[in-house]
């Protein structure tokens, strides 16, 4: 198991949903977030606040490397400067308070 954490400005919103969805995510959260950056050449101070997204989910161990090569894959989003980052960390262990047995 692993958990897949995606950054992404709200404009990638239906890339992501879609990517999602391709990869047989079938549910996932999602926050709204500021995302702040530094000016660009010329430009003293700080960028406005970005709208940015963060979704995440557990995904199965064999769907978690194809999801991050799509995420590699995408274009038509952001662009180089904001690109959808893809996270992929270990999921040691897993509990609900159902009382059931979670395995995906």
């Amino acid at each position: 198991m692993k958990l897949i954490v995606l950054l992404y400005l709200e404009d990638d919103e239906k890339c992501v949903a879609r990517l999602l969805e391709d990869h047989g995510v079938l549910s996932h959260s999602r926050l709204n977030l500021e995302g702040f950056g530094k000016g660009m050449a010329g430009w003293y101070g700080d960028t406005a606040p970005f709208r940015s997204r963060m979704a995440f989910s557990l995904v199965p161990e064999d769907r978690s490397a194809d999801l991050l090569t799509a995420v590699r894959s995408c274009r038509g989003t952001g662009g180089a400067k904001h690109p959808i980052h893809a996270i992929q960390l270990g999921v040691e262990a897993v509990a609900d308070s159902g009382g059931t047995d979670p395995t995906l």
